[in-house]
């Protein structure tokens, strides 16, 4: 369960099992995301050149789509910069040359200014079941063998916080934004409900949201419709209206006071929320666990190609599953 309210009786608990159940067509998806041919769309080499600029300054070479599939490439295979330059420069003699590699330097300075967002699925009128979290990214900087090794703490290791937002129903990731590991989830929250441009019905986080401020944050920006689900701390007490007019946390005050919080889990959904943790253990999985970029400017622009990239590979095939004990 997501919620760690049970963690002295976690290991009672049975682990539930599952198989999956399209293997051949997930095994299918998982090799091709090896394939390069995947990673460029079709016409990008007739997009390839920057358009003709009309105001003064040097003409650009490259135009963003350019750099942003260089760069994707650089996260999908795990490349530092000089290697990208080499990867994309081979792919352009297998095609004939009709395509030029950018400079590792062109690739470093565009990033810092790149125009990027998430790639999503067109938008229908459908509506969302919206979960966000929250987690943290290593950048440059010592790390655990020198705490190891000279029994000090590297002082210019640092976070960054990354803040997603899932769609339960596609399982496609609407809306992530890179902040400082100071800025606090409530803060960056309004940043990342605005790139949602769809309805939401549901929307669920974990108790760091909970708070009037973010009810009337979400009620405003998707309508007084949506539900919401915020687990309440374990001191939480009702509104003092409760009796007469009880909010939704009210209502879930008092049923975590009358089945138990894993009852209260289970019978509104809240245990959804264990959907983006494991999304967030793939990005790490896929992407890496630490930006490469060493910029602020170039760290937003990579995160929101690993978010892309892992959008993508959830259209080449999900695993879709079974539970069975």
């Amino acid at each position: 369960m997501p919620h760690k309210f049970n963690d002295a009786r976690r290991p009672m608990l049975p682990r539930q099992l599952h198989r999956v159940t399209n293997w051949t067509e997930y095994n299918e998806a998982l090799r091709r995301r090896g394939d390069p041919t995947i990673w460029f769309e079709d016409g990008v080499a007739d997009l390839w050149s920057a358009p003709r600029r009309l105001t003064q300054g040097d003409q650009a070479r490259y135009s963003d789509i350019a750099i942003e599939m260089c760069l994707a490439l650089r996260l999908v295979f795990g490349l530092p910069l000089r290697q990208t330059q080499g990867f994309v420069r081979s792919i352009a003699q297998l095609t004939g040359g009709s395509i030029s590699a950018p400079c590792f330097s062109t690739l470093s300075r565009r990033g810092a200014v790149l125009k990027t967002g998430i790639r999503k699925r067109p938008p229908t009128d459908e509506p969302v079941h919206l979960v966000v979290d929250s987690t943290g990214l290593k950048v440059f900087g010592a790390g655990e063998w020198l705490e190891e090794k000279h029994e000090t703490r590297g002082t210019r290791r640092s976070w960054r916080k990354l803040q997603l937002g899932l769609d339960l129903l596609s399982g496609e990731i609407l809306c992530a934004d890179l902040t400082l590991e100071s800025i606090g989830d409530t803060t960056a929250l309004p940043e990342l409900l605005g790139q949602i441009d769809a309805p939401v019905a549901l929307f669920i986080a974990n108790g760091a949201y909970d708070g009037v401020p973010v009810s009337d944050l979400v009620e405003a920006r998707f309508g007084d419709q949506v539900v919401i689900i915020i687990p309440p701390p374990k001191n939480a007490v009702p509104s003092v209206n409760a009796a007469h007019n009880p909010t939704p946390r009210d209502r879930h005050i008092d049923v975590i006071a009358t089945h138990g919080r894993m009852g209260w889990q289970k019978s509104s959904g809240d245990n959804q929320r264990s959907r983006i943790e494991a999304r967030m253990g793939r990005c790490k999985t896929v992407i890496g666990p630490k930006l490469k970029a060493r910029t602020l400017a170039n760290q937003r622009t990579e995160a929101a190609i690993g978010v892309s990239i892992l959008n993508r590979m959830n259209r080449l095939g999900p695993a879709e599953l079974e539970r069975v004990a």
